[in-house]
């Protein structure tokens, strides 16, 4: 079987170094739409609350970068983990979350530790699934900067006969969402955003897409995930980067290049210091692409 869950979960941590500068985080930042005309900002080239990601003097580091500092090795090696055996075009990611020990510096070398905790079989439904849990922890010379869980969905690789997993449904508050936003992806978004290290074609190459099952190729779920936190950080926290501590998703539906995010954010919920965001396709009657969507804060 291309997936052997107690080979996977108990392999000795694999571990790789990193190294970034500031023009990784540069390109990260403008491939997640900083720089690019929103609503609240129609002219953003040289507002300063955008040249705080895209200028080299005044540059602030969101928390999503550690999806892709030194290339995305996180999602690439536990793809590579003993036990593992995958077929790329049945890969899609799940879900992430990241935990921020403290800010990411603009340039670093740093450690990263890799485990797979868990693989979760989803085989009695009718995607016949197996959900991968890789965990990357990064640490440099002062100590642990961030910890990354990435949930990896794996189409036709279930009932292996392991356990389910957890429950991790988040009801979206009764209540009026107090922001709401939308975000434009350009039809150069992935192609741009790939550069930071997801090399995967499926969001490049019509015929991968095809063969995935998919009529054109689909925007990176982590391109997506850092437009929100982006927005979130810039309407709800003063721009402020260093006020997120931990932020989750779960990957509900695909967005394609060349629509618009629609954005409902809710303060203080479901608990203060907290902010839950549902995030939809507005082009396509609202269909979900992040659900179960968190950011913890100061």
């Amino acid at each position: 079987m291309p997936i052997d869950a107690a080979k996977a979960t108990s392999a000795e941590p694999r571990t790789t170094e990193l190294a970034w500068d500031h023009k990784d985080v540069q390109l990260y930042h403008l491939g997640i739409g900083a720089g690019a005309a929103t609503p609240e900002k129609p002219h953003p080239a040289t507002d300063p609350g955008e040249l705080r990601y895209t200028l080299e003097r005044a540059l602030h580091v969101l928390p999503s970068f550690a999806t892709v500092a030194g290339g995305g090795m996180a999602l690439a090696g536990g793809l590579s983990a003993p036990g593992i055996d995958v077929e790329l075009a049945a890969v899609l990611h799940g879900g992430q979350s990241v935990t921020v020990h403290r800010p990411l510096p603009v340039s670093g070398r740093a450690t990263q530790t890799s485990t797979v905790p868990a693989v979760y079989d989803k085989g009695h439904t009718r995607s016949n699934a197996a959900v991968i849990v890789l965990r990357s922890e990064v640490a440099d010379q002062d100590g642990p900067l961030w910890t990354c869980d990435t949930q990896i969905f794996v189409r036709g690789e279930g009932g292996f006969g392991g356990a389910r997993g957890p429950a991790t449904r988040l009801e979206l508050p009764s209540r009026a969402p107090d922001l709401t936003a939308e975000r434009y992806l350009r039809e150069d978004q992935a192609l741009l955003y790939r550069l930071s290290g997801d090399w995967n074609p499926l969001h490049a190459d019509p015929d991968f897409a095809r063969l995935a099952g998919f009529d054109r190729p689909i925007l990176h779920g982590l391109c997506s995930y850092g437009v929100t936190l982006k927005a979130v950080v810039d309407l709800a926290l003063g721009g402020d980067v260093s006020r997120v501590r931990a932020y989750t998703t779960r990957f509900a539906g695909v967005v394609f290049p060349g629509e618009t995010l629609r954005l409902r954010i809710w303060r203080e919920a479901p608990e203060p210091g907290r902010i839950q965001v549902a995030v939809t396709a507005a082009d396509r009657d609202d269909a979900p692409v992040l659900a179960d969507t968190v950011i913890d804060h100061t």
